[in-house]
């Protein structure tokens, strides 16, 4: 905006009134007066210059108005002061300027410098091909996000491409002809360069022919540089259609940013690289090409593999393993990360194959030789050979980070050679002792079998997989789901009479640090043989304890049986009971044996068990009987000693307290977690209604009488012990505990329970109850119970002294003063805890 002065002088400005008009204000663009010029009053003469307005746009002129305080008189004329009068000039926009545009070339790079703000460059191109696909690479500089916009010349859009997409872009086009590409800025803003390229995929600049021996295994490829910016780089080849091929390099998996993709003659995608196997079936006719671009437009070195997985070349072969140690039958390599080698084998005839790799989490798959998808790792027992011929495996080292060496063995299952000696089913057959020799061997045991037979297998010391075969190799059973044989679920069913075999590996390779020495055993659960006799006993009665991990139970009559099982050191085991048929009928606890007759009881059915490691069964009637009365005064009576005199030994005591009642049961103990025994209660049809030490007042509910069943604990397999049993529900006639007087308690090896009433009025809401031992060398605690017989507090941990705080509800109580056994006296007392101590 400029702002001019103006003037009138002489005759013709002073009009009729004599006088100046007041200023005119021009629309034209002029200089501004200087500020601070000499005022017209002031020159020597009167020579003040006008600048008229354009003859187009006439200067208004204001009425004239006088003004006689600003007027002055200058060579005989009346002048009065300049006024001026401002307007606003606002110029046209001005288009933003685009530095960079013109034709682009297939394959050529194009630089551009610069381009800022609103700026857009145009840029051509013309495709010969309709429906032609746009290999399009855009870079951009720091400080500048674009959006590429492709137009077809009647103005409708084929692609948008921006800083939104992930990788690099194609753009469809339409019909053949002129297309403009435009370039801006994503949001309107920002500075900076960029480099843009473009390639055809119908009519690529150049597209080099593939030699014959990028597609063997065998070949180290074709390699160069994809330059920086480059859309893309083409290669053309063909092949027999139908093939299938492994884009080995490049491929994102790989960090490098390079992905490949293929297109048949129809100029239609096929495979690409970033899929995760990258197997590519070319499924429809060629030539094809293959095109390699980078996604970020980086200069990056590439190498071109496409090894050929149907009628692959260049792949070592593999000659089939026998089973045990697999010899020279065995390939090696080393894989980089995410690679793949190949070996290729051949079989004769249809046939199951093992396939056995090291390390065992490495990945693989295996094809037929028109590249058929066979099986994976997956497959961890064996694979399923349709037909004789050729096959490839190619194992594939993942995502590893690191490269690593391998071995891979693959044993046909119908072959024996290399299979071990037969062995017997009979549970008193010694245990086969296998070494391992390879961390790739598949291990063979043949043995004989009966029609309806049902077997179980056990190894160890780890983890492995096994499964049985007929003599055919057909897979018989597995120990993996859905097909498990496992005891539990009754074993394998032979379908008929002839020579099975065992098939196993470990799960994983046991290290060279450990003794890599398996054990193995193969059991027959129909018709058992080999086991020593289980007939039911009584209880208090000793059971036996022998070596052969089995028994044969004898029954005379059906019925529910009491059955416990442990090892020799008293730790209990799983075990199973089998009818004749081989079939589960019931485990330790209750055991319902529907009729009379021959079953098979299996200790720790789970695992290899050496002959000589002993076990102990204990097989009673569900309901006991015969068993000796114990008191339920045991603070007043003489206590109840027992013993056992072998591990798996079942006491029985019978209780006189009624349904309803509570009672509690005493041990001299040093700590109530230094417990001999383990002591649950039953009622008359022997269902379990609680158990110590997991309770402290037990409530008798069933049927009476009540008994209460003994066992010994874990590494105490013989010893004896000692207890007591005090009803503790109704006011019992146990001396009154006086309050804040000091009581002496005399404790000893036949009265290691003292008991106590206190009144209701003779104890608060919350009382406190304090020992001391005086004499001897024991240690003791306190129970305190309300009048219904619930435990309020105590039972802490023995000690010499100790003070126990109880809540107690309004209603007599009772104190049971515990001890170890041990000849000691004590002081006890008690007192209201709110009242202050003296």
């Amino acid at each position: 905006m400029l702002t001019v002065p103006a003037f009138l002088v002489g005759p013709s400005a002073a009009g009729v009134s004599g006088t100046t008009p007041t200023a005119v204000t021009a629309h034209s663009s002029v200089a501004t007066a200087p500020t601070g010029a000499a005022s017209p009053a002031s020159l020597p003469t009167a020579t003040a210059t006008t600048r008229a307005s354009s003859p187009t746009t006439p200067a208004r002129v204001t009425s004239p108005t006088p003004a006689p305080s600003s007027t002055a008189t200058v060579a005989g004329l009346t002048t009065e002061q300049t006024r001026t009068r401002s307007a606003t000039i606002t110029p046209s926009p001005r288009k933003p300027r685009s530095f960079c545009g013109g034709e682009l070339t297939f394959g050529t790079v194009n630089n551009c410098g610069l381009i800022i703000g609103q700026a857009q460059d145009t840029w051509t191109l013309t495709t010969t091909a309709d429906s032609d696909v746009l290999y399009l690479q855009v870079v951009e500089t720091p400080g500048v996000s674009l959006t590429i916009r492709v137009n077809h010349q009647d103005g409708w859009k084929a692609c948008e491409i921006n800083a939104y997409h992930e990788y690099l872009d194609e753009c469809r086009l339409g019909p053949a002809g002129p297309y403009t590409l435009t370039v801006s800025t994503t949001n309107g803003s920002g500075k900076g360069g960029y480099t843009l390229s473009v390639e055809s995929r119908r009519t690529p600049s150049t597209c080099e022919q593939l030699p014959a021996d990028a597609f063997s295994w065998a070949s180290a490829g074709v390699s160069g540089t994809l330059s920086a910016g480059s859309a893309a780089r083409c290669f053309t080849f063909d092949q027999p259609i139908g093939s299938k091929l492994f884009i080995a390099e490049p491929h994102l998996r790989d960090l490098t940013g390079l992905r490949a993709e293929i297109t048949d003659a129809r100029h239609q995608q096929l495979c690409q690289s970033h899929v995760t196997y990258a197997d590519c079936t070319l499924s429809s006719a060629g030539p094809y090409r293959v095109f390699i671009e980078h996604i970020d437009g980086k200069a990056t070195a590439y190498n071109l593999r496409l090894p050929r997985i149907s009628q692959a070349v260049g792949c070592p072969t593999l000659p089939l393993a026998p089973f045990g140690d697999p010899g020279a039958a065995v390939g090696r390599g080393r894989l980089e990360p995410n690679e793949r080698a190949c070996h290729s084998f051949s079989t004769t005839t249809a046939a199951q194959v093992t396939v056995r790799i090291d390390p065992s989490a490495m990945e693989w798959r295996l094809y037929d030789n028109v590249g058929r998808y066979i099986c994976d790792q997956s497959s961890v027992e064996y694979c399923n050979l349709p037909t004789a011929g050729q096959y490839t495996l190619l194992p594939w080292s993942g995502n590893d980070t690191r490269a690593r060496d391998y071995q891979v063995a693959v044993t046909p299952l119908h072959r024996v050679d290399g299979c071990g000696a037969s062995t017997g089913t009979s549970w008193d057959q010694p245990t086969l002792h296998v070494r391992l020799t390879s961390p790739v061997q598949t291990t063979c045991h043949p043995f004989q079998g009966r029609a309806g037979d049902r077997v179980v297998a056990y190894t160890g010391p780890v983890e492995t997989i096994e499964w049985l075969v007929d003599q055919n190799g057909t897979r018989i059973c597995t120990t993996l789901s859905p097909n498990d044989w496992s005891p539990a679920d009754g074993g394998c069913v032979l379908p008929a009479d002839g020579t099975y075999r065992m098939i196993w590996f470990p799960s994983r390779w046991v290290s060279d640090s450990l003794d890599p020495t398996y054990q193995v055993q193969i059991r027959r659960l129909t018709d058992a043989a080999g086991c020593s006799t289980l007939r039911p006993g009584s209880y208090d009665a000793a059971p036996a304890l022998t070596g052969i991990r089995c028994r044969t139970v004898e029954i005379a009559e059906a019925g529910s049986y009491r059955l416990r099982t442990v090892s020799a050191t008293n730790d209990a085991v799983i075990s199973l009971v089998f009818d004749r048929d081989g079939r589960p009928i019931c485990h330790v606890g209750r055991c319902d044996l529907p009729t009379a007759g021959r079953y098979t009881l299996v200790f720790e059915p789970h695992g290899v068990v050496e002959n000589d490691v002993q076990h102990a069964a204990t097989l009673v009637p569900w309901t006991p009987s015969d068993c000796a009365t114990v008191s339920d005064a045991g603070w007043r009576d003489a206590p109840h000693r027992g013993a056992f005199q072998v591990a798996g030994q079942i006491n029985c005591l019978r209780l006189t307290s009624p349904p309803g009642s509570r009672v509690v049961r005493s041990e001299p103990v040093e700590g109530f977690l230094d417990r001999r025994t383990e002591t649950r209660v039953v009622d008359a049809t022997g269902t379990e209604v609680c158990d110590w030490p997991n309770t402290t007042s037990c409530e008798l509910i069933g049927q009476a009488p009540f008994f209460a069943l003994i066992n010994g604990v874990i590494n105490r397999p013989t010893a004896t012990y000692a207890m007591a049993f005090s009803r503790v529900d109704e006011p019992p006639a146990c001396p009154v505990l006086s309050r804040d007087v000091e009581t002496a308690v005399t404790a000893g090896a036949d009265r290691f329970v003292v008991c106590f009433s206190i009144p209701a009025d003779q104890h608060a809401a919350m009382e406190s109850f304090t020992w001391k031992r005086t004499a001897g060398t024991g240690v003791a605690d306190v129970s305190v119970f309300d009048s219904q017989g619930r435990w309020r507090c105590g039972r802490n941990g023995l000690e010499i002294e100790g003070t126990r705080t109880c809540s107690l509800p309004d209603g007599p109580v009772t104190v049971l003063f515990e001890t170890d056994g041990k000849d000691a006296t004590y002081r006890l007392t008690h007192r209201d805890a709110s009242a202050p101590t003296t």
